[in-house]
């Protein structure tokens, strides 16, 4: 189906980033997910690359560029890279970290942190879940109290993504000012704080090479200057950039659905069984059929969406309809496609093994399927 969604000027990027995938990603990646870690300088590349971090200011070492379909395009073809692990820490850079540090910064906090990224030698991550506060941001534990200037931060989290390699940290703390008016604010802890301390590199079931970890803070001293946005407003900051992350969600999954699904169309007319392809049989036909037709149109939501989010107007439920139907979708999809390859669809050396056990994560960050679908229905209440 065209979509009509892409200008030459997009297509072109595509060839870019179709080209850094092939040098860069695809060589690496099962050793990546075997070391349970992706290189380092596979960031300052696709820093170099213009891979990610395209809405940085030119003046900061990026290009200004806002337009989300840029985005869009490198999870098409990262996607058909088959390296997910890759992807979503890319996807963490540019849809979480970079985010809130271009929309909440200072001039001051922006020329030391945003150079950084835009040659991908810093590596972010966003710290809001904690043992016993998942969904409910409410929840939150951590806390910092007022010293002087500075802020003293002590707590936890939990399933933090890119916490082991992360250079700063977004973190969400409960807070307490001298007025007494109690909320969260947000701060950035730097690698070299005394009292930050990382926890294991935790055990996954999928995405590998994408490290996930625990993180400690004991009496971590925060200088008033790594305040992010604004003291007490940081659970209103969290709420305002959902949108953001929810669409990356949602253009991930539709990306990786539909690179699977093509693979799986090809297995099926290249894989003979009873003297003929497998897709030459009704049902096999029928398979692909209804998932074909299932991405078509899912497909039209996004790029609604992409084009909304352009234009300022992606609001928080329409990204949510998005972020929980798009990851179900692709749960989906990828299980009916891994049927479809009988017992090869278990070997992980085909990628549908690999995205099965890789998706499964889809409907739970970001926001579980099940918080979604309460985001909507409180609409209905008025």
């Amino acid at each position: 189906m065209d979509r009509n969604l892409y200008t030459d000027d997009h297509e072109m990027y595509r060839e870019t980033v179709r080209e850094f995938a092939a040098r860069v990603v695809v060589p690496h990646r099962e050793r990546w997910d075997a070391n349970r870690w992706v290189d380092r300088d596979a960031f300052v590349a696709a820093a170099k690359a213009g891979i990610y971090g395209l809405q940085i200011p030119e003046a900061y070492g990026g290009s200004g560029e806002s337009d989300y379909r840029y985005r869009m395009i490198v999870c098409e073809e990262l996607a058909r890279s088959h390296a997910l692990s890759f992807a979503v820490t890319i996807a963490l850079q540019d849809d979480l970290v970079l985010h809130y540090l271009l929309d909440l910064t200072t001039d001051e906090q922006r020329g030391r942190w945003l150079p950084g990224f835009a040659t991908g030698e810093i590596i972010g991550a966003l710290a809001m879940t904690e043992p016993g506060a998942g969904s409910d941001l409410r929840g939150i534990r951590t806390e910092a109290r007022p010293d002087g200037d500075d802020w003293i931060l002590n707590g936890q989290k939990t399933f933090i993504s890119s916490g082991i390699m992360a250079d700063l940290v977004i973190v969400a703390a409960r807070t307490r000012a001298q007025d007494g008016d109690a909320g969260l604010t947000l701060f950035v802890v730097e690698a070299d704080m005394p009292g930050f301390r990382r926890g294991r590199k935790l055990e996954k079931i999928g995405l590998p090479g994408q490290d996930t970890a625990e993180l400690f803070f004991d009496d971590v001293r925060i200088p008033a200057k790594n305040v992010l946005g604004e003291v007490g407003r940081g659970l209103r900051h969290l709420m305002s950039h959902l949108p953001r992350e929810r669409l990356g969600v949602s253009a991930g999954a539709i990306a990786v659905s539909r690179a699977i699904f093509d693979e799986t169309r090809r297995y099926c007319f290249e894989r003979h069984a009873f003297g003929r392809p497998i897709g030459d049989n009704q049902h096999v036909r029928f398979e692909l059929a209804e998932m074909d037709t299932e991405l078509d149109i899912a497909q039209a939501y996004v790029d609604r969406s992409v084009l909304a989010y352009n234009a300022g107007k992606l609001s928080p439920v329409d990204a949510a309809k998005g972020k929980w139907y798009l990851s179900e979708l692709q749960k989906r999809v990828i299980d009916r496609c891994l049927q479809l390859h009988g017992g090869y669809g278990y070997m992980v050396e085909y990628p549908v093994a690999r995205a099965y056990v890789d998706t499964r994560i889809q409907t739970i960050y970001g926001g579980t399927t099940e918080i979604m679908k309460e985001i909507i229905g409180r609409e209905f209440s008025g």
